[in-house]
């Protein structure tokens, strides 16, 4: 006779699964059905520790996790070129080895994002106060720059990671009281606009265009309008987005081109935040 399909082998107790507390059971609060008292828990969790650290805004930092710092992007270059010596003809090759020189170009943006974060972190987290404090995907690339800005000054840094297929492991700088893991991205883009004061976006993919057109629609209709929205590298930005055919196309309004500002500088970056909310010059 083959056991019901919810029932197991007793525990070291002699008592089944079942005597176990509801909220001591994991194996219970992973089941299918518990999916809402999940979402709300990964809502609270996270919440209730940033007030417990006492951040009372934020910045939220986007960019590609693939974009390393310049020394380490120089190496990978040299790597390449020499794949391809061995090789000449082979266009696989000469496809790696001009990615890299486009991402040696792109590098820049580590330097100015780690700068970033610690003109802001070392201008607002004075004092005990946690202000603007640094929020990114928690990942490598443009987020390990701007979490490693703020430990740079010895600041707080959060950093809101996401399970998924592949292992993603947080960045080494991300304060270890303020390194976070979700299951489900709602909840997980609600965190990142919860306490947010800005958005500064960098070059990215996927994920980053995500983040950027999700924020842009709240704040074209209103839901995200404390939210001052910057994308760093204007060329970048300009070449991948087309932003006046869809004005032509009156997909949108021009005005609502002023939804979003362009910076190049961490000074810039900062500047229009500090004009924008009045936050303390540095």
């Amino acid at each position: 006779m083959t056991s019901p399909p919810n029932s197991d082998s007793p525990n070291a107790d002699g008592q089944s699964s079942a005597y176990l507390a509801a909220d001591r059971d994991t194996e219970f609060l992973q089941r299918e059905e518990l999916r809402g008292v999940r979402v709300g828990l990964e809502l609270l969790k996270a919440e209730l520790i940033q007030r417990e650290q006492g951040i009372r805004s934020t910045i939220v930092v986007f960019g590609s996790a693939r974009l390393q710092e310049p020394s380490a992007a120089r190496e990978t270059l040299r790597l390449r070129e020499a794949e391809s010596a061995k090789s000449p003809t082979d266009p696989r090759y000469r496809q790696n080895v001009a990615i890299a020189r486009r991402q040696l170009d792109l590098s820049k943006y580590y330097d100015i994002a780690r700068e970033f974060s610690t003109l802001v972190s070392s201008t607002c987290q004075i004092e005990g106060q946690c202000d603007y404090v640094v929020v990114t995907g928690g990942g490598g690339g443009i987020m390990e720059a701007a979490n490693r800005g703020a430990a740079d000054v010895n600041a707080k840094s959060i950093g809101l990671n996401i399970t998924l297929p592949y292992e993603q492991h947080p960045n080494p700088y991300i304060t270890p009281e303020l390194c976070f893991q979700f299951r489900y991205f709602a909840i997980r883009k609600m965190h990142f606009l919860i306490r947010a004061k800005a958005l500064v976006v960098f070059p990215g993919g996927f994920g980053t265009l995500d983040e950027l057109f999700e924020t842009l629609t709240l704040a074209q209709t209103g839901k995200a309008q404390h939210v001052v929205i910057i994308l760093v590298g204007r060329a970048f930005w300009e070449r991948l987005i087309n932003w006046k055919m869809l004005i032509e196309e009156g997909l949108i309004r021009e005005e609502e081109l002023q939804i979003f500002h362009y910076a190049e500088t961490a000074p810039e970056v900062w500047d229009l935040i500090r004009r924008y909310h009045g936050a303390p010059a540095p």
